[in-house]
């Protein structure tokens, strides 16, 4: 497939705007923070993924002359001057990043990611920041819920084949690995990312042969000792007994339809009757947390559960409302604070930090969001934004994923249990500094009048 070009994986708009400050020779400084105004319902907390590709495209983002060929040619530059296009192969992003590390758990309106740069650079890669970040944070924090509603039991990804895209589809398996899931079915996903890969056998393998059995024991024949027997193709307590006939002794075998809890129970029953107490149930099939909760409630002798549809695309909640707004711009050594004021979108100005209160036992209690000067709010409180990258190189090494699944893990233990519940409400308290509200109020009142 031909490679993608990351500079043009961005809106129309950014580069027409990116056109028009070079045009007027605006080179201030900008930042820019990208944030969730509202937690989509009924989440209670976001935990952030994607900052590791986020970085990565802005070491990486380039013009290729064909790209610019292709911007020279479109109708909207008609009558941008050569210089812009000459400026565009010579692009690298320069700025400076600061963002919660991955596997953070967020709130609304917290700055998750922090850019500051020339305004052109810093308005380019806005597109894509929000697309990978909003993304793999939406599919970590579902994650995080159906790993917890499995109370202690393996979650498996299975939804590549339900995802937007095999792109998608990679980086869901990322996210929901580091929300909380053991593995994932994506192969591409266990080359690049080191994520340990699961399967078992498809309906087709079943249907392929005369008789159930012989499906079964061809496949073993293959895959001796690590076979998952899908046993739903035609009756499922039937096909467990002719395991047990057949003296077959899979690793598991796999539900995938029907009432699962009553399922799981007779099959159990017979597994252990034919001295298959070491063969575990892992049940899939149109699964997400409120699923699996009410499946262990029945009291369903399920070991392992593996989720698809609902996990990859985040189903009940299929977008993060992720955006990236100007804060800020520094120009002829003058530092200008920007607000937006739309009604319900009013924004806080400035460069920003987030602090992080813990109670003695270490749960977390509370979020303050502050101006990056201002000192911590609360004695002892944790700063949430990290430096990642100065003067476009990136500081520091590339975390493994497995390492940044145990930071989430980490996160997710010390929110309040009410949080890491399947009942909705608020949040953590997310509270703001006294001096940032009054500058809100001063910048605010320029362009209001108010």
């Amino acid at each position: 497939m031909k490679r993608r070009s990351l500079a043009l994986a961005t809106d129309l708009y950014e580069l027409t705007m990116a056109a028009a400050y070079f045009c007027n020779d605006i080179r201030s400084i900008a930042t820019f923070e990208l944030f969730v105004r509202e937690l989509p319902q009924p989440r209670r907390f976001l935990l952030v993924a994607g900052i590791e590709q986020a970085l990565e495209y802005l070491e990486e983002v380039r013009f290729s002359s064909e790209d610019i060929d292709y911007l020279r040619h479109h109708p909207s530059f008609s009558a941008v001057p050569r210089a812009f296009f000459d400026y565009l192969e010579e692009f690298r992003f320069e700025g400076d990043v600061w963002a919660m590390p991955e596997g953070t758990v967020a709130f609304a309106n917290e700055p998750i990611v922090r850019v500051t740069a020339p305004i052109l650079q810093a308005q380019i890669v806005e597109t894509f920041l929000l697309a990978t970040v909003n993304f793999q944070t939406m599919i970590a924090s579902k994650a995080a819920r159906v790993v917890a509603a499995a109370r202690g039991r393996p979650v498996i990804e299975f939804g590549s084949r339900r995802a937007h895209g095999s792109e998608a589809a990679m980086y869901a398996a990322r996210a929901a690995y580091i929300g909380g899931c053991i593995g994932t079915s994506n192969v591409e996903a266990g080359l690049h990312f080191g994520i340990p890969t699961f399967g078992t056998i498809a309906h087709s393998w079943v249907m392929s042969f005369d008789e159930e059995l012989t499906a079964f024991e061809r496949y073993m024949q293959v895959f001796p000792g690590t076979t998952t027997l899908l046993i739903d193709t035609y009756d499922t307590v039937e096909a467990a007994k002719k395991i047990v006939a057949a003296g077959l002794k899979p690793q598991a075998v796999r539900l995938d339809s029907g009432d699962l809890a009553t399922l799981s129970r007779e099959v159990r029953r017979v597994l252990d009757a034919g001295g298959l107490t070491a063969t575990r149930i892992f049940a899939s099939g149109d699964l997400d947390e409120y699923r699996i909760a009410e499946i262990l409630a029945q009291g369903a002798p399920v070991d392992a559960f593996g989720v698809g549809t609902r996990l990859s695309t985040s189903a009940d909640a299929p977008n993060l409302g992720g955006v990236y707004k100007l804060v800020e711009v520094v120009a002829d050594h003058e530092r200008k604070a920007r607000v937006k004021t739309s009604p319900g979108k009013l924004t806080l100005p400035g460069r920003k930090q987030v602090w992080r209160a813990t109670a003695p036992d270490g749960v977390y209690v509370e979020d303050w969001v502050a101006l990056a000067e201002e000192e911590p709010p609360i004695p002892g409180a944790q700063q949430l934004l990290q430096p990642m990258m100065a003067g476009g190189r990136r500081l520091g090494p590339r975390q493994e994923t497995r390492e940044i699944r145990e930071n989430a893990l980490q996160n997710l233990a010390r929110l309040p249990e009410a949080l890491r519940s399947l009942e909705p409400g608020p949040g953590l308290p997310v509270r703001i500094t006294e001096r940032l509200l009054a500058e809100q109020q001063r910048v605010a009142a320029r362009w209001t009048g108010r």
